[in-house]
């Protein structure tokens, strides 16, 4: 089997298992297992795949043909610019939530500490700091795997960062200037009408939100005062549906200054306000 008979290949297999954007991913595949650029592959089409190769190629086609995300057969995604390590244990970052990271960055500076609810992979949390070293970053995630991930980024990425195992606020140390998070925001009745990839391999207790998607946001609105500093940010990601009843939840908290930002596409995606009370901090 040669390059170019391997890329057609793994694209009519893929289109046949009605995955979406085959031709990419049939490439991405390749690339991931022969270590083929573009260049070379224009230039060596006819180059033949070794054995181990064309076995790892086919393996690969047949896990994405079972609707494994692209992202755990390679194990990697970019996210601002940076290559993270992922796993079934972490969701995939999504370029949407890069919407989440800018807001924060503009008003993230240096001396400033800051924490990352439910963390996962560790992508904002380093992120952040990858953009601005001279903040203190606390990572915090319920679930010990995820941490596990989280830290194999942070060792790879070198920025330094605290990563904590931690139910939302439990046991962590404030107060924080900022607070940011991408909780899990799915309506649970929704969750079974996920694509497959999502619905089927991507962690189930990072996307429930439980009855109607705003649990998380209830308990951090609610929470999220007695860890910041007067005057601290608080930045959440939201569903394209939730530009109203997250403010309100904000807004019953005590936060001022609440906007809504728009993703690339149009849609409510990241929900900030400043909390102005003072004498609610607490450290534990």
């Amino acid at each position: 089997m040669t390059l170019l008979e391997a890329c057609r290949y793994g694209e009519e297999q893929l289109r046949a298992a009605g995955v979406p954007e085959a031709k990419l991913d049939a490439w991405l595949l390749l690339e991931y297992v022969s270590g083929c650029s573009k260049s070379h592959y224009y230039a060596y089409q006819e180059e033949q795949l070794t054995e181990e190769t064309r076995k790892r190629y086919l393996d690969a086609l047949g896990q994405r043909s079972s609707r494994v995300p692209l992202q755990y057969i390679t194990g990697a995604q970019e996210f601002m610019g940076h290559i993270f390590l992922v796993n079934e244990n972490v969701l995939i970052p999504r370029q949407d939530t890069e919407i989440l990271v800018e807001e924060a960055l503009e008003y993230l500076k240096p001396g400033m500490r800051f924490l990352d609810l439910c963390t996962g992979s560790g992508c904002i949390l380093l992120s952040l700091l990858l953009a601005c070293p001279e903040a203190e970053g606390v990572g915090s995630d319920i679930s010990p795997k995820a941490l596990e991930t989280a830290g194999k980024n942070r060792d790879r990425l070198m920025p330094a960062a605290e990563l904590t195992e931690s139910d939302l606020f439990a046991g962590l140390n404030g107060p924080f200037d900022l607070i940011v998070s991408n909780p899990p925001y799915i309506p649970r009745s929704e969750l079974s009408g996920l694509m497959e990839e999502v619905r089927d391999y991507e962690p189930v207790s990072a996307l429930d939100g439980h009855e109607d998607g705003l649990y998380f946001y209830r308990r951090i609105a609610e929470e999220s005062p007695s860890y910041l500093v007067p005057g601290g940010r608080l930045y959440l990601e939201i569903g394209y549906d939730q530009g109203h009843s997250v403010p309100e939840l904000l807004r019953e908290a005590g936060f001022c200054e609440i906007e809504v930002k728009k993703d690339l596409s149009g849609l409510d995606r990241v929900v900030k306000g400043v909390y102005p009370g003072a004498g609610r901090t607490l450290r534990n």
